[in-house]
């Protein structure tokens, strides 16, 4: 065969194969395309049953409505009280509106308490600000001032009483004068007296100082304290009036929990369904891959055949050139028989046994 021909049928050998590879690339190549979208399918699907779907719920007081998008997306949630707490509410409202007022008008009067507070503070430290000697000083000095009268009358009476009688020159032993020694042991009792009253004296001036130290602090916080109780009213009403609101607001938590659960589920049995439909990709791809795989061996296959053609083609040409027969099998051709020697050989040379021997003869 020419090898025009040969070098045509090898090419044509060689397209179809490639072209078969070419069409099982294609194909592997399909069939990961289809298990991918197979995959966000199954992911999509998954998804879609794990999405949180809120669930409207009615009770004795109130409702709850899930508001939903186009798509199926929770965009807000709207509830509602019941006739019966509404009007709970409205009744709690008009109760804690004008308690307001009144914890206002407490507030409005603390400076007043502020400023009598304060005016106990000033006081008591006026009291206090003197140390315990000083006290007793200032109070001998008032008791001394108070009774310098009273002493200078005494002294006038006992004066003209002494003098009057002839008395003024007698004396006594060691004490002089009687009537003087008198007055003055009375003078020094009384300044005993009036000492152990002047202690006393610094003990209530400094307790009397503390104490209103006390009661300036005790004004504050009946200031105070009488705002906090002003505001216990309307704290009571206003808590009541949330503990309605949340009463309303149950339907709501209801809902949004069971919708909780069914995600939940849906995710539970959406992993299920991906991984089942991953598998089943994953299997396709591989009986396709397979497929690609024998289709693709099949092209190399051919284009194989076809080069080991046009390499025989090329053998023949180069050892049977044209015009001359190609020669038989060596398994065909005819065994010539040997030719018959012209003379006689001596086997016999070199053995013990001399002979002639012609194995060539018949006999």
């Amino acid at each position: 065969m020419p090898a025009i021909t040969a070098a045509a049928i090898s090419g044509g050998a060689t397209i179809a194969g490639g072209l078969m590879g070419s069409r099982a690339a294609k194909k592997a190549a399909e069939a990961q395309r289809a298990q991918a979208a197979a995959s966000i399918e199954a992911a999509k699907i998954a998804a879609e049953e794990a999405r949180f779907r809120p669930i409207g719920i009615t009770t004795r007081f109130g409702t709850a409505t899930p508001q939903l998008t186009q798509e199926g997306r929770l965009a807000g949630y709207e509830y509602a009280p019941s006739g019966e707490l509404q009007a709970i509410q409205d009744q709690l409202a008009r109760i804690y509106g004008p308690s307001l007022g009144q914890a206002e008008r407490a507030a409005a009067l603390q400076p007043q308490f502020e400023q009598a507070g304060m005016g106990l503070f000033g006081l008591g430290q006026q009291y206090v600000g003197q140390t315990p000697e000083e006290i007793r000083q200032r109070y001998m000095q008032q008791q001394r001032d108070v009774l310098r009268p009273y002493d200078i009358e005494e002294e006038q009476r006992l004066s003209a009483g002494v003098f009057g009688r002839g008395r003024g020159g007698l004396s006594v032993g060691a004490g002089g004068q009687p009537d003087l020694q008198a007055l003055s042991e009375s003078r020094r009792r009384r300044d005993l007296q009036l000492a152990a009253q002047a202690d006393m004296a610094a003990q209530q001036q400094l307790g009397f100082g503390a104490g209103l130290f006390g009661q300036g602090a005790g004004v504050l916080g009946a200031g105070y304290q009488a705002q906090q109780a002003s505001l216990a009213p309307f704290q009571t009403a206003f808590g009541l009036g949330g503990q309605a609101e949340e009463m309303a607001m149950q339907p709501m938590q209801i809902g949004a929990a069971l919708g909780a659960q069914t995600a939940q589920f849906g995710g539970t049995a959406g992993q299920i369904l991906q991984g089942g439909a991953n598998t089943a990709a994953a299997l396709n791809a591989q009986a396709q891959q397979a497929q690609a795989a024998q289709m693709a061996g099949f092209g190399a296959g051919l284009a194989g055949a076809g080069q080991n053609y046009y390499n025989m083609q090329m053998l023949k040409d180069i050892y049977n050139p044209a015009g001359r027969a190609t020669p038989a099998p060596i398994e065909s051709r005819p065994i010539a028989p040997a030719p018959i020697p012209s003379q006689t050989i001596d086997y016999g040379v070199g053995i013990t046994k001399p002979g002639a021997f012609s194995p060539l003869q018949s006999s």
